[in-house]
C-alpha cells in the first residue's frame, strides 16, 4: 500500500481498508474475490489492503476455501485478538475495568471500590493502575493496547473527554481525562457518560438487530441511552437521555437533588426507594438494599418498585411517542429486583402509546448485566480506531513482546 510523507498509508487508502474492516468484523471468513465482490473496490486495490491489514495483525489468514477447480482460493478473516482494549466502567463508589479483545470479549477483570468524589487525578491513577495489573493476567502488555474507554457517572463532553459540571463529581469539571489517563498508559483513551457506554454495549452486544433502542439506568439515580440508526445518539450537548429529571406533572410537592421539584428521580430511583422504606421503619441506605428486601419477599418494598415502574413508564410511554424504537432495556442496580420493575414499565407504556409505536416494542431486563458498561467502552475504543482517520497509525505491526523467562 503507498504511504503519505509521513510514512502512513494516504486518506484514500486508508478508507478502503476502513471498508474491508468493517466488511469482514463479522467473523465470517471471505475470499480476495468475496471481498472484490462486496466492497466494489478493483483486485489489485483489494490485494494491497488485505496484504496490509495482514500485516498489521488485524487480519489472519484462515484454511483455504472449498475449491471449484485447481487449487482452493485462501480466505481471510478479521484477527480481533491481535490488539487489546482496557475498558473502565466508573460509578460513585466502584469501578469495573476489564481488558476486552477487539470484538468485546473479556480476557481478564476486577471490580474495585473507590470515591469518585476523592478527584480525578486520584481515581484515574488507581484506574490506570489496575488496568495495567489486568493486562498482565491477560498475558499482554502495553504495546497490545488498540486503546483506552472509560465511562464516567456524570455529563461528559464527548469530543473533548471533558466532564462539564457534573453533580456527584467535585474537582472533574473540565479535567481533561483524555490527557492524564493517556500520559499514564501511553495510548489514546476516549471518555464518555457511563449511561452512553451502556446503550452502546449492550446495543453491541446483545441486540444489535435494532436500529432504534433505549437504555435505562435505574440505580442511585436515572438516566438513559439512545441508539439511533445504530448509533449512540448524545445531542448536540452531549446530554440527550437525562429522563431522571422529567418532571411529573403529579408530583411537584417532591424536592430533587437538582434543585427542581416533581422529578422521576425523586420519585423512582434506588435512592428514593431507599428513603421511603426508611421512613416506613424498613432501614434502607441504597439499591443493594432495596433489592434485598425485594428478594426477602417484602410486599411493601415490591409495591414500591411497582409504583416506581410506573412512573418510569410514564416519561418512557412520551419518549415512545417521540422515538419510536425497536425495544427499551432496563439496567442498572434496582433492575436486579426482579419482574415488579419492568412490569410496572410495560403497564404504563402499552396503555398510554399509540398502538402503531408498541405493537412490535419490547421491554426487557438488561441482558449484558453489569458488564454493559465495560462492553460499550470497548466498543466505543474500537469503532473510533477504526475509522478512516484514525486507522492509519494501527496498520503497522504490533509491538514485539518481551520474551520471558
Amino acid at each position: 500500500m503507498a504511504e503519505a510523507e509521513d510514512g502512513l498509508p494516504s486518506a484514500g487508502q486508508a478508507a478502503g481498508a476502513a471498508t474491508l474492516l468493517r466488511l469482514v468484523r463479522d467473523g465470517r471468513p471471505r475470499t480476495r474475490a468475496e471481498l472484490v465482490a462486496e466492497t466494489g473496490m478493483g483486485r489489485s486495490a483489494v490485494a494491497e489492503r488485505v496484504d496490509t491489514l495482514l500485516t498489521s495483525g488485524l487480519l489472519t489468514q484462515t484454511d483455504n476455501a472449498r475449491s471449484t477447480g485447481g487449487r482452493p482460493p485462501s480466505t481471510f478473516v478479521f484477527n480481533p485478538s491481535s490488539r487489546v482494549v482496557l475498558a473502565a466502567d466508573v460509578g460513585a463508589t466502584h469501578a469495573k475495568t476489564a481488558i476486552t479483545d477487539m470484538a468485546g470479549a473479556v480476557l481478564a477483570e476486577e471490580d474495585l471500590t473507590l470515591e469518585i468524589a476523592a478527584g480525578p487525578e486520584t481515581v484515574l491513577k488507581q484506574v490506570s493502575e489496575h488496568g495495567e495489573a489486568l493486562l498482565g493476567r491477560a498475558g499482554r502488555d502495553r504495546g497490545d493496547l488498540l486503546g483506552i474507554g472509560i465511562g464516567l457517572p456524570g455529563p461528559v463532553e464527548h469530543a473533548s473527554g471533558k466532564p462539564t459540571n457534573p453533580p456527584i463529581m467535585p474537582g472533574w469539571d473540565g479535567f481533561d481525562v483524555p490527557a492524564y489517563v493517556a500520559d499514564l498508559l501511553g495510548t489514546r483513551a476516549l471518555v464518555d457518560n457511563d449511561v452512553n457506554l451502556m446503550a452502546l454495549g449492550e446495543h453491541r452486544t446483545q441486540w444489535p438487530e435494532w436500529q432504534h433502542m433505549i437504555y435505562v439506568k435505574i440505580a442511585t439515580g436515572i438516566g438513559s441511552g439512545l441508539i439511533a440508526d445504530g448509533r449512540l445518539h448524545r445531542g448536540s450537548q452531549g446530554v440527550a437521555g437525562d429522563m431522571g429529571h422529567v418532571q411529573l406533572p403529579n408530583e411537584a410537592d417532591v424536592p430533587c437533588r437538582c434543585g427542581n421539584t416533581g422529578c422521576l428521580e425523586a420519585l423512582a430511583s434506588g435512592a428514593a426507594l431507599a428513603a421511603k422504606l426508611t421512613e416506613l421503619g424498613m432501614p434502607a441506605l441504597s439499591s443493594a438494599d432495596v433489592v434485598a428486601q425485594a428478594r426477602n419477599g417484602s410486599v411493601t418494598t415490591l409495591k414500591l418498585i411497582r409504583q416506581a415502574g410506573r412512573h418510569i413508564g410514564e416519561v418512557l410511554a412520551t419518549a415512545v411517542s417521540l422515538f419510536n424504537p425497536s425495544g427499551i432495556v432496563i439496567g442498572g442496580a434496582l433492575s436486579q429486583a426482579g419482574e415488579h420493575l419492568v412490569a410496572g414499565i410495560r403497564e404504563v407504556v402499552y396503555q398510554r402509546s399509540l398502538p402503531l409505536a408498541t405493537q412490535d416494542l419490547r421491554i426487557v431486563q438488561s441482558a449484558a448485566g453489569e458488564r454493559a458498561g465495560v462492553y460499550g467502552a470497548a466498543a466505543m475504543v474500537v469503532e473510533h480506531a477504526f475509522t478512516p482517520a484514525e486507522l492509519p497509525q494501527h496498520l503497522l505491526p504490533p509491538a514485539p513482546r518481551a520474551a520471558t523467562a
